[in-house]
């Protein structure tokens, strides 16, 4: 099935925190966590070949192993692109981003074996290389598509101006950047007009702002958004993630926020602000609360 916006899922469950670099779960933990994902209907998963210093995505596989049965409900996105220093990759000198034909190909690859799938439903490259040829890229997702090894392409952490390059020579899908409250570039840097133009899914990691605003804090920023997160909390008798997730999927880009958590309960929370529709007025309340000044 295509990744369209009235295909994906309005949530999408982020995979990086569930091995060695989050709560390591088993893999009975594994499957329990994806069928609860599932029976919310939240059936896509992002993945990368690094998260758990290359180790989650077979920690993944190991259920669709011996649960085949899963992997027709749901759709792997996995990410491609960075080169991480780790005893897992002796053969990596120093960190940095490579978006060589080579090595996506064997990326690629390597994610198939690893998450025992015969494809990949979404590829992401993970960050601009500065050395990338789009020309070339294009070429190489063309040939992963046409054996079947991927579906569709998209980016991660491109700008405009790099996402247009590729995107004029070969058909992107999404570009999953950082976008929260506290992270708002996407909103003024052409980010979220440009996935509006070409009718492209957003899609944001970190989208509570890495949690900063859920701990104590003295910074007058904070305190402001948590007095309006309260406000808003109280109306939609909803907790303050709920309010930021409703927060973001209220744009018109359609912003798809990636949830980094490990807990099915949050998720089922998470879930719950679905159903939460602010008002103009009420996003411009946290967007003038987080940048401490009422707009121009």
């Amino acid at each position: 099935m295509a990744l369209t916006k009235e295909t994906i899922s309005p949530l999408i469950i982020g995979t990086m925190r569930l091995g060695t670099w989050g709560s390591q779960l088993s893999t009975s933990e594994y499957e329990k966590f994806i069928e609860g994902c599932l029976e919310l209907g939240l059936k896509d998963f992002d993945h990368a070949d690094i998260y758990g210093h290359y180790t989650t995505e077979e920690d993944f596989g190991n259920v669709l192993k011996s649960r085949n049965d899963l992997r027709e409900k749901m759709r792997i996105t996995t990410k491609c692109g960075i080169k991480l220093i780790s005893h897992n990759r002796p053969n990596h000198n120093v960190k940095s981003y490579d978006l060589s034909p080579k090595h996506i190909l064997e990326s690629v690859d390597l994610s198939l074996e690893n998450l025992k799938t015969d494809y990949i439903d979404v590829l992401l490259l993970h960050r601009p290389d500065y050395l990338f040829n789009p020309h070339e890229i294009a070429e190489v997702f063309e040939k992963l598509k046409q054996s079947g090894k991927v579906l569709e392409f998209g980016v991660s952490n491109f700008s405009p101006s790099q996402f247009d390059l590729l995107h004029a020579i070969t058909p992107l899908v999404t570009n999953q950047v950082e976008i929260s409250v506290l992270q708002r570039s996407a909103f003024e840097d052409g980010t979220l007009d440009q996935c509006l133009k070409h009718n492209v899914i957003p899609t944001a990691w970190s989208p509570l702002g890495g949690g900063s605003l859920f701990g104590k804090t003295t910074s007058q920023e904070m305190e402001a958004i948590k007095n309006v997160l309260n406000t808003l909390g109280e109306k939609y008798d909803a907790a303050h993630d709920q309010i930021l997730y409703a927060w973001l999927r209220k744009h018109p880009a359609g912003i798809i926020p990636v949830l980094g958590t490990s807990k099915l309960e949050r998720i089922q929370t998470a879930h719950k602000a679905l159903d939460i529709n602010l008002t103009h007025e009420e996003w411009y309340m946290l967007w003038e609360a987080a940048i401490g000044r009422e707009i121009d």
